[in-house]
């Protein structure tokens, strides 16, 4: 891989990983239209590794909030008297976070072949879309973090299992989830965030360890590294960005952007300009 294309990388994967127009279709188109094998090993592992520059600009961020909640879930651990509401959101975030990683093991063939299919990343930005709408336009909105419970992490970490379709994004699946669960919309953006890390996280490692070989051989490490490092700047920007945007609008341009992008993707698969795999 040159080193302007795991640039290119870095900063797609920094701008769309916490925006709801999903951070892996977006890698997968421009990888195709590079030139890149979408089912080759390396590929695959280089687009779930430089996730990790995205977490770790999350942990960054929300590091306060993060150490806040870890410190009372261990001290609920130890003592039942300090079972406080950070405590229950600690579970509720471990909680929530368990579904992807045992639906990412099961299907993982099925992930990293047939679903890296450009027709399935169309697909589900355009449909996706209908659902986020819908959500946006019905949550209720009455719900903030303090009444989180391991019920609703749940539900909301079901529905990031569907983020391993490509197209769906995780971020989308997460919010939908949270808006229909009725919480507003910065709280369910900041749950996607907590739920982000250890989804992530998990991902990256596993390719490392399983992929090492295949990622050297292929993509190669240094631009791995450097993409990794790129997404890492940008995506502090963008997370910082979101919560202020969401704050005081809705998910309208993020659902109109992803309907365009799935209609220009369609369009070029039906006229053969690129291939779906």
């Amino acid at each position: 891989m040159e080193w302007w294309h795991a640039v290119l990388f870095g900063i797609i994967e920094g701008v769309t990983e916490f925006l709801p127009i999903s951070s892996t279709g977006h890698l997968t188109i421009t990888e195709k239209l590079l030139g890149y094998q979408l089912d080759d090993p390396s590929v695959v592992a280089f687009t779930a590794i430089i996730q990790v520059g995205a977490v770790l600009a999350t942990v960054l961020y929300l590091r306060k909030d993060i150490w806040r909640v870890g410190v009372a879930w261990f001290r609920g651990l130890a003592d039942e008297k300090q079972r406080k509401r950070d405590y229950k959101f600690g579970w509720a975030v471990l909680i929530g976070s368990i579904p992807i990683g045992i639906v990412g093991l099961l299907f993982k063939d099925e992930i990293e072949g047939v679903l890296r299919s450009l027709w399935f990343v169309a697909g589900a930005l355009i449909l996706w879309s209908g659902v986020m709408w819908f959500a946006d336009r019905t949550a209720k909105q009455n719900r903030h973090e303090k009444d989180t419970t391991w019920k609703d992490t749940l539900v909301i970490g079901l529905a990031q299992c569907l983020a391993l379709v490509p197209g769906v994004s995780r971020s989308g699946a997460t919010m939908s989830a949270g808006l229909l669960r009725g919480f507003d919309r910065v709280t369910v953006t900041r749950l996607s965030f907590f739920l982000s890390i250890p989804a992530l996280m998990a991902a990256a490692i596993l390719q490392t360890v399983t992929q090492y070989d295949e990622i050297a051989h292929g993509v190669g490490w240094g631009p791995t590294l450097l993409a990794t490092v790129v997404s890492f700047g940008v995506a502090y920007v963008a997370v910082a960005w979101l919560l202020k945007f969401i704050a005081k609008h809705d998910y309208s341009i993020f659902i109109w952007y992803r309907l365009g992008l799935g209609v220009v993707l369609i369009g070029l698969l039906v006229t053969g300009t690129i291939s779906a795999v």
